[in-house]
């Protein structure tokens, strides 16, 4: 445990944000969560012990750290503003840190509301999906100052194999958002090759054992190949949450003068998985666009 930190909100129990606060519980940090669907957080107090709230604010009450992993920007306004919202709740010397990949923006922002309290602030989207919070392997990155991101890292190295600061506020998610635009253009090359392989009439397991050694290997590669052959959707990062990411992607880049064509194009064909009822698959699910292209 952290010694200068003790008890903890985290506010957010989704797929993503309830393992997460369990790894804090198991190593014996006070966690206090909130939920907007009470019976989630009911459900993880019976699971992990700690106490629920009906609120951000009562979740924040004399929390030396206060986590959020939600939505999106407006999901990270309604529990940290206004009357009910974390920072309400919050005492001066405490951190808010939020997980939720949203825009730089609204980091900024959140950082002078804190700034304005005499509390500090870290942006910290993460990367590893579900099963990357459940076994505690997550790649964690930060923007904030120098001091907040040292009292912050011990506690979400309880989650994160890889906890980095990348710059002051707002770096976290400007470098989420190059993870994003790096991962939809892995995912496309991916898929064309799958698809490709198998209208060669090659074995797509066997080259991708081949492949996987040399300069083609990539993460997608090793841990999505066999599903995406065996047409299975349901692992990881859904497409609706993927398209609601590079939106955020391609604001950022034209606010920056950034070119993104490849993001854009691969943007639009999941919009096209989404149209065939996708939406909940993951986002591996680029190949089964291209067969169904073949089908029609």
């Amino acid at each position: 445990m952290n010694p200068t930190i003790q008890r903890i909100a985290f506010i957010g129990l989704g797929v993503m944000g309830y393992p997460m606060a369990g790894h804090l519980a198991r190593a014996g940090f006070e966690v206090h969560v909130y939920n907007r669907t009470t019976s989630r957080a009911e459900a993880w107090v019976t699971a992990h012990g700690g106490e629920h709230h009906p609120s951000p604010r009562q979740a924040a009450l004399d929390a030396d750290l206060v986590l959020m992993c939600v939505g999106n920007d407006q999901d990270v306004k309604a529990v940290t503003l206004g009357e009910e919202g974390a920072l309400a709740g919050m005492s001066q010397g405490s951190l808010l840190v939020d997980h939720t990949t949203a825009s730089a923006s609204l980091a900024e922002t959140l950082d002078a509301a804190c700034r304005e309290r005499d509390i500090g602030f870290i942006d910290a989207p993460v990367s590893g999906g579900q099963q990357g919070a459940e076994n505690g392997g997550l790649t964690i990155m930060c923007g904030g100052a120098d001091n907040d991101y040292e009292r912050a890292q011990a506690v979400l190295g309880h989650y994160g194999r890889a906890v980095n600061l990348m710059g002051p506020a707002g770096s976290g998610q400007l470098t989420k958002m190059v993870n994003q635009i790096c991962i939809a253009g892995l995912v496309q090359g991916l898929s064309e090759g799958l698809h490709f392989a198998e209208k060669a009439g090659l074995d797509q397991t066997r080259v991708v054992e081949v492949i996987a050694q040399g300069a083609a290997g990539s993460w997608q590669m090793e841990n999505r190949h066999q599903t995406m052959i065996n047409g299975e959707y349901q692992h990881g990062f859904a497409i609706d949450w993927m398209r609601k990411d590079l939106d955020i992607c391609l604001h950022q880049a034209r606010q920056i003068q950034a070119r993104l064509p490849v993001t854009a194009l691969v943007d639009q064909f999941y919009a096209e998985v989404q149209a065939m009822g996708g939406g909940r698959w993951d986002t591996s699910a680029l190949l089964k666009r291209l067969q169904v292209g073949d089908a029609v």
